[in-house]
């Protein structure tokens, strides 16, 4: 079943957590964007679902107009309070694949872990026409992963997920698959179905350290978590935050951070 509808919409409602608790992106990453497509003073950008702005201010620092595609109201918000003093911002509340933009007029496409919401068959099509020739699709996306260096830890977690989460959205036991350089190289590749050319990928990765319950905060801002019944959630969480203090307190995120470039 096609829920993307559903959960888009619950990332809103957390609006202000998701705003401190996501993170930005590696410096490395915006860099091997414009190292790909140049960009600055009298240049275009469309971002295609902003949430708080976890990758706005690097692309705005250019000196660039921006225009914000969000669809959440109380995001919209949050990102005019932080970036509506920038010349050349601007927010267009409302879905990617609904709104309105100019065709062969922008010089830079992008999305930070946002793109997989849109329809690929309307995504990547809308995409094209809005970019100049020669203009740029740049989509990427934090992949965390937990408990790398804690397997005991790791265990613990996977089999709440298992007795919660799985029974949650009815998952067989043993299907997840964390992210892989294999799977970045399938993404980068979509582009081409839609005339695009020039394509490339990169990888970066970080790691990122969490008390118990700055994590249970993180996981509160997953719009597949939110959407888990509030009491089952409790729960849920209540079991996670024990586990990481029964493991010493901390808990170890590794991020891998895959880039997409595709040109016009």
């Amino acid at each position: 079943m096609d829920n993307r509808k559903e959960l888009g919409a619950t990332f809103d409602t957390e609006a202000s957590k998701y705003d401190k608790m996501r993170p930005g992106y590696a410096d490395e990453l915006f860099q091997a964007i414009f190292e790909y497509v140049k960009i600055g003073e009298g240049s275009r950008v469309v971002e295609v679902g902003s949430g708080s702005g976890q990758a706005t201010l690097p692309v705005l620092k250019t000196g660039c107009e921006l225009t914000s595609v969000e669809y959440g109201e109380n995001f919209s918000k949050i990102l005019m309070e932080k970036f509506g003093g920038y010349k050349g911002f601007k927010v267009i509340t409302g879905k990617f694949e609904d709104v309105g933009l100019e065709d062969d007029a922008y010089d830079l496409v992008f999305s930070a872990t946002a793109f997989h919401w849109v329809p690929e068959e309307i995504g990547y099509p809308k995409v094209y026409s809005a970019l100049k020739s020669g203009g740029a699709f740049a989509r990427f996306a934090n992949r965390p992963r937990n408990s790398q260096n804690d397997p005991e830890l790791a265990l613990e977690i996977d089999a709440l997920y298992e007795e919660y989460y799985n029974k949650a959205y009815d998952i067989k036991s043993g299907t997840k698959k964390w992210f892989t350089e294999e799977k970045a190289k399938e993404i980068s590749q979509i582009p081409a179905k839609y005339g695009f050319t020039d394509i490339t990928y990169k990888l970066f990765y970080r790691e990122r350290v969490f008390t118990a319950d700055e994590y249970i905060q993180l996981l509160g801002t997953y719009s597949d978590h939110i959407a888990i019944e509030e009491t089952i959630r409790n729960e849920f969480f209540s079991k996670i935050a024990a586990a990481i203090n029964h493991h010493g307190g901390k808990i170890i995120i590794s991020d891998t951070m895959d880039l997409e470039l595709a040109r016009k």
